[in-house]
């Protein structure tokens, strides 16, 4: 059987501060690269999502910037960051789509916002400013930097079942927003000890799930995280057979 073909969606040029590029983060390519799939990067704006998609057997939702307030009746905060309408159309149509198809999705970090903004849930805008005051967990250092933290996660999750743990799960974080409102059809099945919810799961689809931490970044190092991506990829290839 041929290697699962896996697309990546990929950073506009407005994420970055030197030319017009389409981006990507090598560790997510090196991460389904391990998992034996191949990467196939999904620039924002395509045209021919349809014809894509009929050639895919998985889809990852990266992270990155923001997802617009306006999408689900937010506020623009000063520290809201990164919003890129064209990304915004082109994930919310591979979501839809998917939705549809029943391929195999993961969501990472902005991919997990994505994922719940698309199916009707809201986001907070900006976590130090909602927790201020409180005993919240340090999500991010700074704007593009990570930081490792434990989550706890449900025991009788797909999550669970995929890596093997469900308390103190330490990834890297790196996100000022995480999910308010859960919409329809999806379930939490990963908290941080502040209450932020650290994963999502879908009720009805075969399998599409997100975590709000970067399991790419320590993937190459914890095969906990690793396991991830494994499974993922294999969901992809079953979906092939």
């Amino acid at each position: 059987m041929p290697a699962p073909l896996i697309g990546i969606t990929t950073y506009p040029p407005s994420h970055v501060l030197i030319g017009d590029q389409f981006t990507s983060p090598v560790e997510y390519t090196a991460a389904i690269r391990r998992a034996g799939g191949i990467p196939v990067l999904i620039p924002p704006g395509e045209p021919h999502l349809d014809d894509l998609l009929q050639r895919l057997d998985g889809l990852l939702l990266s992270g990155g910037g923001d997802v617009d307030p306006k999408l689900y009746g937010g506020n623009a905060l000063e520290q809201v960051y990164g919003v890129d309408e064209k990304r915004d159309a082109t994930e919310l149509q591979l979501l839809e789509q998917v939705m549809e198809t029943g391929m195999p999705t993961f969501g990472i970090c902005r991919g997990a916002q994505l994922i719940n903004v698309g199916l009707g849930g809201t986001l907070v805008e900006d976590i130090e400013t909602e927790l201020a005051g409180t005993d919240s967990v340090q999500h991010r250092q700074l704007p593009g930097f990570f930081i490792e933290h434990g989550t706890d996660i449900a025991p009788d999750s797909k999550l669970a079942q995929i890596m093997g743990k469900t308390s103190n799960v330490v990834g890297a974080s790196g996100h000022h927003q995480s999910i308010r409102d859960v919409a329809q059809g999806l379930v939490v099945t990963a908290q941080a000890s502040d209450g932020i919810i650290e994963a999502i799961e879908h009720t009805a689809h075969p399998y599409l799930m997100a975590v709000q931490w970067h399991p790419e970044r320590t993937a190459a190092s914890d095969p906990t995280q690793q396991k991830l991506f494994d499974s993922f990829v294999n969901a992809a290839r079953q979906r092939m057979a």
